[in-house]
């Protein structure tokens, strides 16, 4: 709960009003904001991304020290996300401009081929509860979400600690195959080729 806000499991928004943070298994905050992408300035909204995964990026800001290595990565692993139907979208609290400024700039951010999602005012952040409120940035937090928009994976991290594009890849690969395998889970680890588990009573007490 931040300042005069009462609300209870929901973040402070703009206005003095309230907006529900993000949940498991139900819709993602929907946005629509401008964002970096493919040497133009657009606005994209997370509405034209529905039939495809989406793996939301939030990062604290542009020229800094974790950021670049975290987004080199993604750039890295981009077409791997790609060939499983899903869109990268990083976001930081920067504006366009400087994202734009830093693509120029960045050897390694030149990479970069998702588009770079600007959110000055952090209603995204406070959206998705990865909003600092002193600092003005965003925590490093990583969103999954479905082609239905709904939300199905998520971690946030102090900026302190960098994120694995690995692991943000096999948790995709995992949310599409129990998407696409009604009934069965993914156990620890799980990477697509090894078992799957089918819960039910013959399996209780004999993992």
């Amino acid at each position: 709960m931040h300042g005069n806000c009462n609300c209870h499991g929901e973040e402070k928004f703009s206005g003095g009003c309230c907006m529900p943070m993000a949940e498991i298994n139900q819709i993602a905050p929907v946005f629509e904001a401008e964002a970096f992408h493919n040497e133009e300035i657009k606005r994209i909204s997370l509405d034209n991304y529905r039939g495809k995964w989406v793996v939301l990026f939030f990062y604290p800001a542009d020229f800094t020290f974790v950021c670049p290595t975290e987004l080199g990565e993604m750039a890295d692993k981009y077409e791997e996300f790609t060939k499983l139907g899903a869109e990268v979208i990083s976001v930081s609290t920067d504006t366009p401009f400087v994202h734009k400024a830093w693509h120029d700039s960045s050897e390694t951010i030149k990479k970069i081929k998702f588009p770079m999602l600007a959110d000055p005012t952090g209603e995204i952040s406070k959206a998705y509860g990865t909003y600092i409120y002193e600092e003005g940035v965003s925590l490093r937090g990583s969103f999954i979400i479905d082609p239905d928009g709904v939300l199905k994976a998520f971690e946030i991290h102090d900026n302190s600690i960098g994120r694995s594009s690995d692991e943000l890849l096999r948790k995709l690969e995992a949310a599409k195959f129990t998407r696409e395998n009604g009934g069965e889970v993914c156990p620890a680890n799980w990477r697509p080729g090894k078992d799957t588990l089918k819960p039910g009573l013959d399996l209780v007490g004999k993992i």
